[in-house]
């Protein structure tokens, strides 16, 4: 099996390894959750620029490429839904959106066509992961006495419950409006792609 590939099932083989890490009542567990959700991140951009660069192309990696990075992302926000941090229904939205646009594509690979990623999809998964990263990197912060201790007043404002409902709010919307833009973009290959 092809490096790229490997990269991508061990960025499915960290997603449960990151969220008991993430889950657990040890601070130190939860401060390495971060970096095995950052090791994993990287082997999506690892593996991509393997792929590209010397043509590691594979009908394998092409489903299963996609398919982990969302497996990786929405293992992410059920854990922070799980802790009580963001709605249960925003997390429903982002998993639907996001597994049926993957498994379109992925049908579409299979059927040899192609469903180009917008460059609206690409700011979608940016501001995806940002919000992430922004909420695992306080939690871990917090959760050290170091950093915490004497500063509970920006702890609170950064993890002030209005603020991060705002936020998750509005990457709920961007990935839904998203997904229903790119299906409404590739309306006919979707139709082409049930009818053939």
């Amino acid at each position: 099996m092809i490096l790229p590939n490997q990269l991508t099932i061990l960025r499915i083989i960290l997603t449960p390894i990151f969220l008991y890490l993430f889950l657990s009542s040890n601070p130190l567990l939860n401060q390495i959750s971060l970096a095995v959700f950052i090791v994993a991140a990287l082997t999506d951009w690892y593996d991509g620029w393997l792929a590209r660069k010397f043509n590691y192309i594979t009908n394998w990696g092409k489903f299963w490429d996609p398919l982990a990075d969302k497996i990786l992302t929405s293992t992410a926000f059920v854990g922070f839904y799980i802790i009580g941090m963001i709605p249960l229904w925003m997390v429903i939205i982002i998993l639907v959106r996001d597994f049926v646009i993957t498994i379109l594509r992925a049908y579409a690979d299979y059927k040899g066509n192609t469903f180009p990623t917008s460059l609206y999809a690409k700011w979608k998964t940016f501001l995806q992961m940002i919000f992430l990263y922004y909420l695992l990197i306080i939690r871990t912060c917090e959760k050290i006495p170091q950093l915490y201790n004497g500063n509970e007043n920006i702890f609170k404002m950064l993890f002030d419950p209005t603020l991060i409902f705002i936020i998750m709010l509005f990457v709920t919307i961007i990935t839904l409006h998203s997904g229903i833009t790119y299906i409404y973009n590739n309306k006919n290959l979707i139709k082409r792609l049930f009818i053939d």
